[in-house]
């Protein structure tokens, strides 16, 4: 009976921890010139995450990423402090977060 008790109780974190999300990102600062489209590709997959990302006329980089819930928060941190070595961030802007219930992009890749 306990052990039932500590799955209901857990089970919102479990389910929290697997949903399925996608979040749209800009990067701000040096950021193109830097292999920063490179380091990203090779984060998002080792972490396990699908998506794409892309240098844009403005100087900025663009993407999205799509997997599990921790796992994008992690890409997000990643983004946002930490870049490729030669990199310089200035701003990180996370936009469309939403649940999704299955992948829309399958592998991870430069967009040119």
């Amino acid at each position: 009976m306990l052990f039932y008790g500590l799955l209901f109780f857990l089970f919102p974190v479990i389910m929290s921890e697997n949903k399925l999300i996608s979040v749209d990102f800009e990067i701000y600062g040096n950021v193109q010139g830097v292999c920063f489209r490179m380091y990203t590709e090779d984060q998002g997959r080792s972490l396990g995450l699908d998506g794409w990302v892309k240098n844009t006329r403005q100087g900025t980089v663009i993407g999205q990423i799509q997997g599990p819930q921790d796992k994008v928060n992690d890409m997000k941190v990643w983004l946002r402090s930490v870049g490729s070595p030669s990199s310089r961030i200035d701003r990180a802007i996370f936009s469309n977060q939403r649940d999704i219930s299955k992948l829309e992009i399958h592998g991870f890749s430069t967009r040119y």
